[in-house]
């Protein structure tokens, strides 16, 4: 049997929360579905004229919804739940897009056998390119991991995975915008200090950020082949790999993805 999803509560329509919020009304959700709450009365306006929602307490956006969507930060989800008690039956089920927070931390502090859902969506959200990864917990079925699926496909991609892998992947694809946005920061400044006007340099970086992406993604190629194919004996790519490792990039780069998978194990024990 299917789950019918009319109503969706986005609770903590933040940075996040409003990604899921535009991506749902671009795929066609009408404003009267689309429930969302804010920290503030003046987040709350701002989302009302941006895109025609309701903006609605917690308590009162949980108790029609066919599916809640928690976007608080990890470190409010404790008093949010507490909030909810007594209000929400667990007859929707919760979608936790907070990183590092374990699918037991909702089922410990919502009503029993309700169903949740862990997910990992990032930022590209707001373009339809997110990458969304899902872990079903102990009372989500079939059918509850393939509504949610759906809610977040028209987003981009999802990927259901153990949750035990999540923290990994909260590193390397939830925080993985802010590495390549980094790396393009990098470049564009160095084409401007070479002498390149900065709007010739970050539309050279970008358009070739996005060319490179889409040969990984619609070629059979690897990585390492890529990038050999671009490399001629005694020529500039080779030289500059050669200073990308001379610098240990691979290793910065292995380090801080462990750092931030380090990190969101940090965040679930201290809101456990």
């Amino acid at each position: 049997m299917g789950v019918s999803m009319r109503t969706v509560a986005v609770l903590g329509a933040g940075k996040m929360g409003q990604a899921i919020v535009s991506g749902l009304l671009r795929a066609g959700w009408s404003g009267e579905s689309v429930v969302a709450t804010a920290r503030s009365a003046e987040r709350a306006a701002e989302l009302r004229e941006a895109y025609g929602i309701r903006v609605e307490p917690n308590t009162e956006a949980v108790r029609h919804a066919d599916v809640v969507v928690v976007a608080v930060k990890p470190q409010d989800a404790g008093a949010l739940l507490e909030e909810l008690s007594g209000v929400f039956e667990g007859n929707a089920p919760v979608v936790s897009i907070c990183a590092g927070l374990p699918v037991a931390f909702f089922e410990k502090r919502l009503p029993d056998e309700t169903p949740v859902i862990r997910a990992m969506p990032n930022t590209p959200a707001l373009v339809d390119e997110a990458m969304t990864v899902l872990s079903p917990g102990t009372h989500a079925s079939d059918a509850h991991l393939a509504a949610v699926e759906e809610l977040f496909t028209p987003l981009g991609r999802t990927l259901v995975v153990e949750e035990k892998h999540q923290d990994a992947v909260t590193a390397i694809s939830g925080s993985g915008p802010a590495y390549f946005y980094y790396l393009a920061e990098a470049m564009t400044e160095a084409g401007v200090l070479m002498g390149l006007p900065r709007a010739v340099s970050k539309e050279l970086v970008t358009q070739t950020a996005l060319g490179a992406a889409r040969m990984l993604r619609e070629t059979d190629a690897s990585p390492v082949e890529l990038r050999e194919a671009v490399e001629s004996p005694a020529g500039t790519t080779i030289s500059a790999v050669r200073q990308l490792e001379n610098h240990r990039a691979r290793s910065a780069v292995t380090d801080a993805i462990e750092a931030a998978r380090d990190r969101a194990r940090e965040i679930a024990k201290e809101y456990a």
